[in-house]
């Protein structure tokens, strides 16, 4: 754990928190104000120092207060960026930066300053003037745009990270946040509702009904911060795909569980509920779906077979648990 990471989540709560129900426009010029874009950026270059621990932090709490912004795409974009030595164009300061992967739609695209193209282990940066936009929405109805490239980029480089990968562990992180968020209402709706003269809650089939849900969200909490360490000790292609599969697996159990318990209020346009389990609806097909997760962790496990496959889990539960430890 980064020395700063509880005043770094105390600042971003109640940020976050006041700008919860805010659009792009109105949200990122006070993100912006507060420099989380150089969360992993290194101190001498100007950013926070932080670690992938902090950033998990950090995009817990957006999706726990339903923030509509790239957040963790533009903190992503500046840690690539820092990595490979360049520094950000003074024309884009201050400006939201997307990140198109395996040509999917780039989430409020049309909004960012610039988008970083990953594409076989080459990166490209390229400025708002250089991309159009095919405008679609997401399931929250928040921009999701797809991208053609008009003029040449700002920047070139290589890096050995796998950004599908990062921006996978980013919806995780949210995720998180936003399951505990709609957890929360489902937990105060049961306990104030009253049915045949007696709280929803006290009711088996309800009280089952959570505890089910509870676990799934319980499972993402513990996979996303297995990953933010493992990220920090420097491989977490393993960890990674399992948390965002075991995450997509989470929101398909607990999301209708969420709504059934609210009963007809849980599906009204105007009961905060929506706000969270469309986003999570949206996140799931958002840097690797099932598919294509459970096809990269199932090609790996199948390669290894099962003593191998132990050994692995072992050996990086065993490095994790050091790093906790120190």
């Amino acid at each position: 754990m980064s020395d700063m990471r509880m005043q770094l989540a105390d600042m971003a709560e109640g940020l976050f928190a006041d700008l919860a129900g805010a659009d792009f426009a109105g949200a990122w010029p006070r993100l912006t104000e507060a420099g989380f874009a150089g969360l992993l950026v290194a101190e001498a270059d100007g950013g926070f120092g932080g670690d992938w621990g902090d950033f998990y932090a950090v995009l817990r709490l957006a999706g726990l207060h339903a923030l509509a912004a790239p957040l963790g795409e533009t903190i992503i974009a500046h840690k690539l960026l820092a990595d490979a030595g360049i520094e950000r164009p003074a024309n884009l300061e201050g400006g939201a930066i997307g990140l198109a992967v395996s040509g999917a739609r780039v989430p409020f695209g049309r909004d960012c300053a610039a988008v970083l193209v990953a594409d076989t282990g080459e990166l490209r940066l390229y400025p708002r003037e250089a991309c159009a936009w095919a405008e679609g929405c997401s399931p929250q109805g928040e921009p999701r745009d797809r991208l053609t490239i008009t003029g040449g980029p700002l920047a070139s480089f290589s890096s050995n990270h796998d950004v599908l990968a990062l921006g996978a562990f980013a919806r995780v992180a949210q995720s998180a946040g936003a399951l505990d968020a709609g957890f929360a209402l489902a937990i105060d709706h049961v306990n104030a509702r009253v049915q045949f003269g007696k709280p929803l809650a006290k009711f088996q089939a309800v009280q089952q009904a959570l505890a089910m849900a509870s676990e799934h969200i319980a499972a993402v909490a513990c996979a996303g911060q297995a990953a933010a360490v493992a990220l920090d000790l420097g491989d977490a292609s393993f960890e990674i795909a399992a948390a965002k599969l075991r995450t997509n697996l989470a929101i398909e159990a607990a999301v209708p569980v969420l709504h059934r318990v609210h009963g007809a209020i849980g599906f009204t346009i105007e009961y905060p509920l929506n706000h969270f389990t469309r986003r999570l609806m949206g996140w799931r097909g958002e840097f690797g779906n099932d598919a294509l997760w459970a096809r990269r962790l199932g090609n790996r496990v199948a390669k290894q077979g099962g003593t191998g496959l132990w050994r692995e889990i072992t050996a990086r539960g065993d490095r994790t648990g050091e790093d906790r430890a120190a």
